[in-house]
């Protein structure tokens, strides 16, 4: 039986969490000899991006009532394609709110924000993130089958090239709860919550007009940009950059906050990054006892050094 794997796209477009969900599916299919299915809805994307991470089959569901996204819809098309009995999906917004409503369809277990390949298949023990990411836990599956988030950038995309094979599956799934969503579409920006790196900043910006030097530097590691909540409330950035409990979670493998002073509530949806560097004025800042590297200085002369620093080092 093959480990089925939901290749998340956004206007047909493959997300990097589609690659690392399939790396995932594959690293655990190695575990027990058994194949990689993946399923994708009206995907446009090339199946051999699929192929070239462990998916030996790809089933593209076609379905113009699924063109505009609903949870229980897509999840009564999984419910409907998806034969295994581990089924893994990326740790996405919309993933996210698919996984469980499969979950109850097939009375299956469900274990989110996984962080490893499972430390056992029989029975399914994984560990994952708890509390908002402060802490770990050995999760562990207790139905005839489990389906398994991923948390972003955790297991990294592993390519794994394989010969693979697509199948069309022509579906007619009811869709009457369907809402249509704004997704953010790519304009040469990274994804949030998709990016390695990712610069943020707050009210010690002093202004939008100061964004310029956050930019640069983003600009120059190849990074996504970031606020905390009070710089999205007062429009300086937009709410899509907001990252915190009430905002995006992210986990990028390094997290720079400039100007920030690190309430707990920002740190709840930033303290999965694996590093954290704090830039900030004040020696006091809560932030600087959840960093990993921390510069107690004025941001407005360190950043444009930095921003120099690195480009010089990169040539």
């Amino acid at each position: 039986m093959a480990i089925f794997v939901y290749a998340e796209n956004i206007n047909g477009i493959y997300k990097k969490a589609a690659f690392e969900a399939v790396s995932y599916a594959k690293s655990i299919a190695e575990k027990n000899g058994e194949s990689v299915t993946a399923v994708s809805i009206n995907p446009t994307d090339s199946s051999e991006l699929l192929y070239k991470y462990g998916a030996e089959k790809v089933l593209n569901i076609k379905d113009e009532g699924l063109k505009n996204f609903s949870a229980k819809a897509y999840a009564q098309a999984m419910n409907e394609v998806a034969e295994g009995n581990i089924i893994v999906f990326p740790h996405t917004t919309d993933a996210s709110s698919v996984a469980p409503m499969l979950a109850v369809m097939k009375d299956f277990s469900l274990i989110t924000n996984a962080l490893e390949t499972p430390e056992s298949l029989s029975p399914f023990q994984v560990k994952r993130r708890a509390f908002s990411g402060k802490g770990v836990m050995h999760a562990k599956a207790d139905a005839s089958g489990v389906i398994v988030t991923v948390s972003q950038n955790a297991f990294g995309v592993k390519e794994n090239p394989v010969a693979g094979s697509e199948e069309v599956k022509d579906l007619a799934v009811t869709n009457e709860d369907t809402k249509v969503l704004s997704h953010e579409q790519s304009s040469g920006k990274l994804d949030l919550k998709e990016a390695e790196v990712v610069v943020s900043a707050g009210r010690g910006m002093k202004g939008p007009e100061n964004w310029g030097m956050i930019e640069d530097l983003a600009a120059t590691l190849g990074a996504a940009t970031a606020c905390s909540k009070p710089v999205s409330d007062i429009g300086w950035r937009p709410h899509s950059e907001h990252v915190g409990q009430t905002g995006k979670a992210i986990s990028p493998n390094l997290y720079i906050a400039v100007g920030i002073s690190g309430a707990i509530q920002h740190l709840a949806g930033v303290n999965s990054s694996k590093t954290i560097v704090v830039i900030n004025n004040d020696a006091e800042a809560p932030f600087f006892k959840s960093a990993d590297y921390g510069v107690v200085g004025d941001a407005f002369q360190i950043i444009p050094e930095l921003n120099a620093k690195i480009k010089a080092l990169k040539g």
